[in-house]
């Protein structure tokens, strides 16, 4: 057995017990975190089975998918983006983009998608810990801003939302961002297909019970 596989079955085993204390029914997706990671190292982790991959920068997510893309992987974009990315972002036509953290990156993104007649889809990052040094939305305002790039930007398909978990040693408060982002995602319309991203490799198992759907695992599968 290879150390990916190895992982991969251990991720997995954990991923079954938190989502099983949550219901036989609830669904987890993983997606590897492949940004610190070679080619190499994804091809092994996909022969182990792992589809999706996300990447944070958007020059590396068009390396990496140019160069694999007789392979198939389902390629996500999970860092911030700038807005002089956005065109090579459009370009690389990710499966997902996780990060979308303000109206007005909304707007602009709109603007190039019309351009390019293209669309995306995408989830809205919540600052659930309202903290300085991340990007997304206030828990105050995020139904609000999901509501107005819903209405507003007909090239983003808004696929529901994201958050990190507090950056804290303090478990409570690691907690509380994810139910904070929780109670958001509940409220959204046809919440049944949408997606609630929460949880890393630090804390994935918490943010699964608390009700999350996507795990953005990196070290724990490539470690």
């Amino acid at each position: 057995m290879t150390n990916y596989q190895h992982n991969l079955d251990q991720v997995i085993e954990n991923i079954e017990k938190a989502r099983l204390d949550v219901s036989g029914h609830h669904i987890v997706k993983i997606v590897a975190v492949s940004k610190y990671s070679d080619e190499e190292a994804i091809k092994g982790l996909l022969a182990c089975g792992q589809r999706a991959f996300g990447e944070n920068k958007v020059q590396d997510l068009l390396k990496k998918s140019a160069d694999l893309e007789d392979l198939p992987i389902e390629w996500h974009f999970i860092g911030s983006l700038q807005k002089n990315k956005i065109n090579h972002l459009i370009d690389a036509n990710p499966f997902l983009m996780h990060s979308l953290d303000s109206l007005e990156l909304a707007q602009a993104l709109q603007s190039r998608l019309e351009v390019k007649n293209s669309t995306m889809d995408v989830l809205l990052q919540i600052n659930a810990a309202n903290e300085a040094s991340k990007s997304g939305v206030s828990t105050d305002e995020a139904l609000d801003i999901y509501a107005q790039v819903n209405e507003n930007c007909p090239n983003i398909n808004l696929k529901g939302v994201m958050t990190i978990g507090a950056h804290s040693q303090e478990r409570t408060l690691i907690q509380k961002s994810f139910e904070d982002t929780y109670k958001i995602y509940e409220a959204l319309p046809d919440k049944e297909t949408l997606i609630c991203s929460m949880g890393m490799s630090s804390d994935y198992e918490l943010a699964i019970r608390c009700g999350s759907n996507m795990v953005r695992i990196g070290s724990a599968l490539f470690k």
